[in-house]
């Protein structure tokens, strides 16, 4: 039955369609794991650092589970692969399974944070110098994958993050690919480009996907390998190279390249309510807007974006007020 996904092992093909122009990684074998064990810097919290790569909590391409292993499944270029990772303090074990398998361990050290250099941010501010205490080793994600953060993020523009997370549950889980390996239940890959731009009008309306936001991710899957070549590039030319598709603007590429580059400087700007959170913990200010956030955040240039992490982490925000605009109605580009 569509949606569902048991434990299983898909066939040694991988299942499903694959990127254009892309090899199958190793000899598509999706039952045998691969294994890499690394050390990192310094103590490791994994959720902590993949968690921005989480969509939700029934997210089916990202699991935590209870022995603390964080599981995902992602569509590389060389296809579907499962990658479990687990940290005891700074020494990492991870295994994988799928034809992109050998490219998931190849890039589990940027995923884990190793290209970041949380050394060079010097906290300005009491509140976050005090988050940087409890934290001082925040570590930036790097996938080098740009889709599998373009599509979820087109879909949560002007909808609440509920919205947003049921639409991509039900897209992944419907259209996806089942995870390779012995994966938790339900846990699959994101459809491929190919599939994506397959999916029925009526599809996207019954997972709440207006025609905008639909049409601006067909329009992605279309040059996905542009797309792709994004994670390649700086961030201030990824962010031109994802905005010259009409839908996609300051807020979307932001989201994007501060979780396929890891970038620490990328601040998100149009947002409703990340403005208002800097300014209440900066300043006490309840009403700030995007100008006034830039400029409370002047003194971490080239560090914004971490800047807004450890003042997430705090928990101090502004009483939550309730929503101006209708529920599909609050969020922007």
């Amino acid at each position: 039955m569509a949606g569902r996904f048991p434990l299983r092992t898909p066939s040694p093909s991988g299942g499903g369609p694959r990127l254009p122009g892309t090899r199958t990684g190793g000899s598509g074998d999706t039952t045998t794991a691969r294994t890499r064990s690394w050390t990192a810097a310094a103590p490791l919290h994994l959720p902590q650092v993949l968690g921005p790569l989480r969509r939700g909590p029934g997210d089916p391409t990202f699991r935590l589970t209870p022995d603390g292993a964080v599981w995902r499944v992602s569509r590389t270029p060389l296809g579907a692969g499962t990658l479990r990772v687990s940290a005891r303090g700074a020494e990492v074990s991870a295994q994988a399974w799928g034809p992109g398998a050998e490219w998931l361990l190849d890039g589990l050290p940027a995923l884990l944070g190793a290209e970041d250099r949380p050394e060079e941010f010097v906290p300005r501010h009491r509140l976050i110098a005090h988050s940087h205490r409890r934290v001082p080793d925040l570590r930036l994600t790097r996938t080098g994958l740009v889709l599998e953060s373009l599509i979820p993020s087109v879909l949560e523009q002007k909808i609440t993050a509920d919205e947003a997370y049921r639409a991509w549950r039900r897209l992944v889980t419907r259209f996806g690919e089942p995870a390779p390996g012995p994966a938790p239940e339900r846990m699959a890959a994101m459809p491929a480009p190919r599939t994506w731009a397959l999916v029925p009008s009526w599809e996207w309306h019954k997972a709440g996907v207006d025609d905008k936001r639909a049409s601006t991710i067909l329009r992605a899957v279309r040059v996905a390998a542009r797309m792709e070549e994004a994670a390649r590039m700086a961030p201030a030319e990824a962010r031109a190279r994802l905005e010259v598709i009409p839908g996609i603007g300051p807020w979307t590429s932001a989201e994007v390249v501060q979780r396929s580059h890891g970038a620490p400087d990328e601040i998100t700007t149009g947002d409703l309510h990340l403005p208002r959170v800097v300014g209440y913990a900066l300043a006490g200010d309840r009403e700030a807007d995007d100008a006034r956030m830039l400029d409370l955040l002047a003194p971490y240039a080239g560090q914004r974006h971490r800047a807004a992490r450890y003042i997430l982490l705090t928990g101090h925000t502004p009483p939550r007020r309730a929503p101006k605009m209708p529920r599909t109605d609050i969020g922007l580009l």
